[in-house]
């Protein structure tokens, strides 16, 4: 199983970017999908997370935003990122809590490798 991030670069202050990821291997769906990003010499932090229904969840300093959205035909969550900042300069991980059985009854999280955001003032 592996996740595939894309769509980072680098965007001027107030442009937007949209990141994808998606998930390679024998799965049974995806429960949580998450964003994650980490900032030079800072810690990981969460971004947002949409659950299998559809509930979403925000950091505070993207509400507003930021928007998650997920394609489960295709096993693939968004990040469409507008009005963007220097602060939100960082690398940006998915993360999936992947059904490995049939029964759905066993879930692994896996992180992606990350794509780089940067935003120039």
């Amino acid at each position: 199983v592996q996740l595939q991030a894309s769509g980072g670069g680098l965007v001027l202050a107030g442009g937007s970017l949209r990141l994808s990821c998606t998930v390679s291997g024998s799965i049974f769906g995806v429960n949580y999908m998450s964003w994650y990003r980490q900032a030079p010499g800072n810690q990981r932090e969460s971004v947002a997370t949409i659950t299998g229904l559809g509930r979403t969840d925000y950091a505070d300093s993207v509400k507003g935003r930021f928007t998650i959205s997920r394609n489960n035909a295709e096993n693939t969550v968004y990040l469409q990122m507008n009005s963007l900042k220097p602060e939100d300069t960082a690398v940006y991980y998915c993360n999936f809590a992947v059904y490995l059985t049939s029964s759905r009854d066993y879930v692994r999280y896996y992180w992606g490798k990350g794509t780089l955001v940067t935003v120039s003032s």
